[in-house]
């Protein structure tokens, strides 16, 4: 600290080098023993209450693909085909289906039921009758249906976040699924949909914190009911997200396991067994970190989320396919989507060690942090009546809209990058014509009360690049490049990225030995935009001789912040481009001055 306090000459410590995070808490630029020393996340082993280390004494998790289908049996082919890849859990995704017998009949031949996670996503009003004719089907195959792993996606508050259509009498429906999953005492018939917060822009500490509570008041609210506490908690799934946030996510999956195990405890009698403290959890990559430019980028996304989640030691791993934004996914992208989780078990052997985080000075406190602001969000929502209360009224989706909404903007002003979009752009990519299905962004229409907005960090950007596309001419960016080398090499490729992130075609040059020349090239490239790049001590004299010769012609910026910028004003140089710019209002202003908006 001595020496840090030294070499930053009066600067403030917490002001240069210490992190606030958008979760609501600070980050250290470094730590050590002494603040994991009280710290009970430490003492533990793995499989042990509170579960901070894990609910398991091993890191095996189940692979998981989901099928979408309408055809029982081209789902049933698709699944063997699959199984015999390596999959180890399925998600059969029945939307729309008429469900009877023959129809699970034909879904589920040939697959065993014992070795196979078997998961439903249908319409709540049918996840009783699923469960019947599930349970009739298995026992008419002779499946022992304590060995019978898997879930039903009901989820009581779908209709409320999604379409803004509560229902306020999901108890009496919760009970019955309840009742129908009896005999298969593995299966998960509760959902707690946090992925869906996720998708939705939510912070780390939101997706936490609302998680927790919304399984809470499924117990509160069923026990109240005449359910018994461990009955409920037994049938509970938490379905988590995962962002980019490498150490974050890390530290999310062990206080989630935490915070659970000490919600559970508190509905049971002292000496309970806490196996029932156990989270069971799901791990999905995000959608909302996901593009259609360089969409091969989702794959860099998608593996270091899905590492996140294998450290972490999650139930299972739900990979996206790096093209479900713009199309139907096909064998290849499934292949990869599989292949991210078969390379981290298969070669990085991260099966191997249970919680290998542990003892990470970082790590440790990240759990403490995120735990910390998470129960304090749960305790919130209790003395607002409870998740289901600021769900049924609209109030937990205005929150995370909020947060959506700051998020969006964190990525216009390029403080959370999406490689591809607002950083490092490919300025020659088309994406219009591989779109194949309507990319889900926004709100739905509005109901009795407010939806969650699942416009994705990428969208405000792809929807400005897409619309320059249909446009008959793409505007030009010339770099008039001049002075000290080292600058003017920056500003320029700060530049070219800036405006590369609307399509726009970026003209870079090794450099002018005087304005006239720069200028007379960027009229000669038919330039509608042309940038002065150089070092602030010598922008005084270049830009105001730069801005006179062109004379209007173009559209005159200089990239960067000098500190002769208030002088360059009163002469009517008013454009400039740099770390403080907003880059997304910043280029729809220039479509706009460009005729193209």
């Amino acid at each position: 600290m001595a020496k840090i306090t030294k070499d930053l000459k009066g600067v403030p410590f917490e002001k240069k080098l210490v992190w606030r995070t958008g979760e609501g808490f600070n980050v250290q630029p470094f730590y050590r023993r002494e603040d994991i020393e009280n710290l009970k996340t430490t003492t533990s082993l793995p499989g042990e209450f509170p579960f901070v280390r894990g609910t398991k004494k091993n890191n095996i998790w189940k692979v998981r693909q989901e099928i979408r289908f309408k055809d029982a049996k081209a789902a049933n082919e698709k699944a063997l085909d699959i199984l015999n890849k390596g999959v180890t859990s399925l998600g059969f995704s029945a939307m729309g289906c008429e469900l009877n017998a023959t129809y699970i009949e034909t879904l589920l031949a040939g697959i065993d039921p014992e070795s196979v996670e078997l998961n439903f996503n249908v319409i709540n009003e049918k996840a009783a009758v699923l469960l019947e004719l599930l349970t009739t089907y298995l026992k008419n195959h002779g499946a022992d249906l304590s060995k019978c792993e898997g879930s039903i996606n009901y989820d009581p508050f779908k209709e409320a976040m999604t379409s803004g259509m509560p229902n306020k009498e999901w108890e009496k429906d919760a009970i019955a699924v309840l009742e129908a999953a009896k005999p298969l005492p593995l299966f998960k018939v509760l959902n707690v949909n946090a992925r869906r917060l996720n998708n939705a822009g939510a912070y780390i500490t939101q997706e936490l914190g609302y998680a927790i509570a919304w399984g809470n008041d499924l117990i509160a609210k069923l026990t109240d009911a005449g359910c018994s506490a461990e009955e409920i908690a037994n049938r509970i799934k938490f379905n988590f997200g995962i962002s980019t946030n490498y150490f974050m996510e890390i530290a999310k999956f062990r206080a989630a396991r935490w915070l659970w195990a000490e919600t559970v405890a508190a509905y049971l009698p002292e000496d309970a067994d806490k196996e029932v403290c156990k989270m069971h959890a799901l791990a999905e990559t995000s959608k909302w970190n996901m593009t259609i430019y360089d969409a091969h980028v989702n794959l860099l996304r998608s593996q270091t989320e899905t590492m996140s989640a294998a450290i972490a030691g999650v139930d299972s791993i739900s990979v996206l396919p790096f093209n479900k934004m713009y199309e139907e996914p096909d064998d290849f992208s499934e292949r990869i989507a599989r292949n991210q989780q078969f390379l981290l078990l298969e070669e990085c052997h991260f099966d191997k060690v249970v919680d290998p985080s542990a003892g990470s000075y970082y790590i440790e406190s990240l759990t403490k942090s995120l735990a910390d602001v998470a129960w304090k969000l749960f305790l919130e929502t209790e003395d607002n009546k409870g998740f289901s209360a600021i769900v049924l009224n609209g109030k937990l989706q205005s929150l995370i809209n909020e947060s959506n909404a700051k998020r969006h903007e964190a990525i216009a002003r390029r403080k959370e990058t999406l490689l591809g979009t607002n950083q490092f752009p490919n300025f020659t990519e088309k994406a219009a014509k591989k779109i194949k299905i309507t990319p889900k962004r926004g709100k739905a229409p509005k109901g009795e009360i407010e939806a969650l907005d699942f416009s994705r960090g990428a969208s405000d950007f792809e929807t400005m690049r897409l619309d320059l596309e249909k446009k008959e001419k793409t505007p030009k960016a010339f770099m008039v490049t001049m002075g000290n080398v080292v600058m003017r090499i920056a500003r320029a490729q700060f530049a070219c990225n800036f405006f590369g992130c609307t399509g726009y075609e970026t003209i870079d040059n090794l450099g002018f030995k005087t304005v006239e020349e720069g200028i007379d090239a960027a009229l000669k490239a038919d330039a509608d935009i042309i940038v002065l790049c150089s070092s602030d001590p010598e922008y005084a004299e270049l830009a105001p001789a730069a801005y006179k010769y062109l004379n209007g012609r173009a559209e005159f910026v200089v990239a960067g912040m000098p500190d002769c910028m208030d002088d360059l004003k009163a002469i009517g140089i008013d454009q400039f481009v740099n770390v403080k710019s907003n880059v997304l209002e910043t280029l729809k202003a220039f479509n706009k001055k460009l005729g193209i908006d």
